[in-house]
C-alpha cells in the first residue's frame, strides 16, 4: 500500500472519533496533543489565552490533516469564559474527548510566593479541571462512551520538589482521577491521569526556573505526549511516562490501597495511650 492510500485509508478508519477539546493548547504539551490528535482522525476544539498563537496552530495543523479546527479564546479563570466551555462541554455532542491540559506552577516557597498567584493556581489547576470535566462527564455517560485526559504531575506524589500548592494542585488531579474512574469506569467513560515529570516547555518560564528546560532529566513534550497516548491506548488509568519500571506503581498503588480497611476502627491506635480510656 502506498503512502497515500494509506493516508486515505486512515482517515476513513479515523473518521467517527469525533471532536477533542484541548485547554491550554496553544504551546507546549497541548499543543502537541493538538498535533497528535488531529493527526488521529479528530476534530479539535482549541483553548487557550493566546488568539494569535490558537489561530496559527488550527490553520496549520488544518492544512495538514483536514480536519475541522475551532479555537476559542478564553482565560479559564475568568468565570464567563470558563461557563462558555462548560456549556459547550455539556451540550455539544460532537465532543468525544476533553484533555484538560490548561495549567501554571511555581518554585517559590510559601515564603517567597503571592498568595493571590497561588489562589489563581487554584483557580486553574483545581477549580476550572473540575468544572469541565463536571460539565462533559454527564453528557459521556449518557452516551455511554468518551474519554478525559487529565494532566497531573508526578510532584503529586513527590510533593516536597516543588512549591507547595502546585504539588498540592496536582495531588487533586490525582484523586480525582481515581474517583472518576470509580464513578465513570461502569458507563463506558476513560479517564486517564497524565503525570509528567519534568518537561520542557514554557511552564518552567512561568513557574521562575527556565534552567530547567535544558537539564539532562527533562523529556521533549513530544515525548511526553506520545508516551500518554501509547499509554490511553494500552489502557493505563494512570500513566507516567518517565517512570521505567511499571511494576513500581503498580505496587505503590496496591500498598495506598491496601491501607484503606484499617482505617476503620472506632478505637485510637495503642501508640496514642487511650487504651484506658477506651476500655
Amino acid at each position: 500500500m502506498t503512502s497515500t492510500q494509506t493516508s486515505h485509508a486512515t482517515q476513513a478508519t479515523e473518521a467517527t472519533r469525533g471532536t477533542a477539546l484541548i485547554t491550554g493548547a496553544s504551546a507546549g504539551i497541548g499543543a502537541i496533543y493538538a498535533d497528535r490528535l488531529a493527526k488521529r482522525g479528530y476534530d479539535l476544539i482549541l483553548v487557550a489565552r493566546d488568539a494569535d498563537r490558537l489561530n496559527a496552530l488550527a490553520a496549520r495543523l488544518s492544512a495538514e490533516t483536514g480536519r475541522t479546527i475551532d479555537t476559542i479564546p478564553a482565560d479559564l479563570n475568568d468565570k464567563a469564559a470558563l461557563a462558555r466551555i462548560e456549556r459547550l462541554l455539556r451540550d455539544d455532542a460532537r465532543i468525544t474527548m476533553l484533555v484538560n491540559n490548561a495549567g501554571v506552577g511555581s518554585v517559590a516557597s510559601v515564603l517567597k510566593d503571592d498568595v493571590d498567584a497561588m489562589e489563581a493556581m487554584i483557580g486553574l489547576n483545581i477549580t476550572a479541571l473540575t468544572r469541565l470535566t463536571y460539565a462533559v462527564a454527564p453528557a459521556f455517560a449518557s452516551r455511554g462512551a468518551g474519554t478525559i485526559v487529565n494532566i497531573g504531575s508526578v510532584v503529586g506524589i513527590a510533593v516536597e520538589l516543588l512549591n507547595g500548592v502546585y504539588s498540592a494542585s496536582k495531588s487533586y488531579v490525582l484523586s480525582f482521577g481515581h474517583a472518576l474512574q470509580r464513578d465513570l469506569a461502569d458507563k463506558g467513560v476513560r479517564i486517564q491521569t497524565v503525570m509528567p515529570a519534568a518537561t520542557a516547555t514554557a511552564f518552567w518560564d512561568v513557574a521562575g526556573y527556565a534552567p530547567q528546560k535544558e537539564a539532562a532529566t527533562t523529556m521533549s513534550a513530544a515525548d511526553l505526549v506520545d508516551a500518554a497516548l501509547a499509554g490511553l491506548d494500552q489502557g493505563e488509568l494512570v500513566t507516567i511516562p518517565t517512570l521505567q519500571n511499571g511494576d513500581d506503581w503498580t505496587q505503590w498503588e496496591a500498598a495506598r490501597r491496601a491501607l484503606a480497611p484499617k482505617f476503620a476502627n472506632a478505637k485510637a491506635a495503642p501508640r496514642y495511650a487511650l487504651a484506658s480510656s477506651q476500655a
